[in-house]
């Protein structure tokens, strides 16, 4: 099922994605929140007439670097011996139409697809048996960073942290195997990156119980699994879109930060 978060007539809800034709997909509107057991109201609104919203409103967006060999050699970087783990606030986040604000402070601004796993439930300390119990679905990301900002910087808070640096949507897929999907990234139409989520150093079940070994999460918590190879430069006026294979394309625009 498709859960999407969405907005009309100053009114927020979820709603269930219904169709398979862009142009005729709707949302039956969901009864309460979709992380316990809920009912489908039979309202139906056409997915065209309301504004997406970022799916989930995450407490916290746990994020893992060099997941993927290619992506880490690209950049000069080893694989690490274990799970290069960071947080973007939950003022980052925003939705498949939002835009990603052009940072002031930086000159190198980059795409990074990223499949994105959606917590469902509170968890601490999970066992890899019962990771597939505490995960809600699976979306699209971008972990939008500005490049030069990290190279200069130790920490990355502000490099991947800035406000509209989380782009995530357009809705959470909750039945879909994350093992061996396509995920892609196109700047203006041009394909820059394209991997496969099988290519991951470590796997979902692998940061799952990595995170929470040291952390609680909660409904709503988002982890970013890592990028492939391919990242790139963004510039003011482009259009950037992630696409993951069973799931759905998140498109945003750069704009400059005004």
């Amino acid at each position: 099922m498709r859960i999407a978060r969405f907005s009309i007539d100053g009114n927020v809800a979820f709603g269930a994605v219904e169709g398979d034709s862009p142009d005729s997909l709707v949302l039956d509107i969901i009864k309460g929140i979709p992380y316990t057991d809920f009912e489908l109201s039979g309202t139906k609104v056409p997915l065209k007439k309301v504004r997406l919203l970022p799916p989930v409103l995450p407490n916290k967006v746990v994020a893992i670097g060099r997941n993927y060999a290619e992506h880490a050699a690209e950049l000069g970087n080893e694989v690490p011996d274990v799970p290069v783990a960071f947080f973007k606030p939950t003022t980052s986040v925003i939705g498949a139409s939002d835009s990603i604000e052009y940072p002031s402070f930086s000159e190198e601004l980059h795409h990074e697809a990223e499949l994105a796993v959606v917590i469902g439930r509170m968890c601490r300390e999970v066992p890899r048996e019962r990771v597939k119990d505490v995960v809600f679905g699976y979306t699209c990301a971008n972990d939008v960073t500005a490049r030069d900002v990290q190279r200069r910087e130790s920490q990355w808070a502000r490099a991947k942290g800035f406000d509209t640096s989380c782009p995530i949507g357009p809705w959470v897929e909750t039945d879909v195997d994350p093992g061996d999907l396509a995920i892609q990234a196109t700047v203006n139409g041009e394909q820059r990156q394209l991997g496969r989520t099988s290519d991951m150093i470590r796997s979902v079940e692998d940061l799952v119980v990595h995170i929470t070994e040291a952390m609680t999460l909660l409904p709503g918590d988002v982890i970013l699994t890592g990028t492939p190879a391919g990242v790139g430069p963004l510039h003011v006026g482009d259009e950037v879109a992630v696409t993951i294979e069973g799931i759905g394309t998140l498109t945003n625009k750069v704009i400059k930060r005004g």
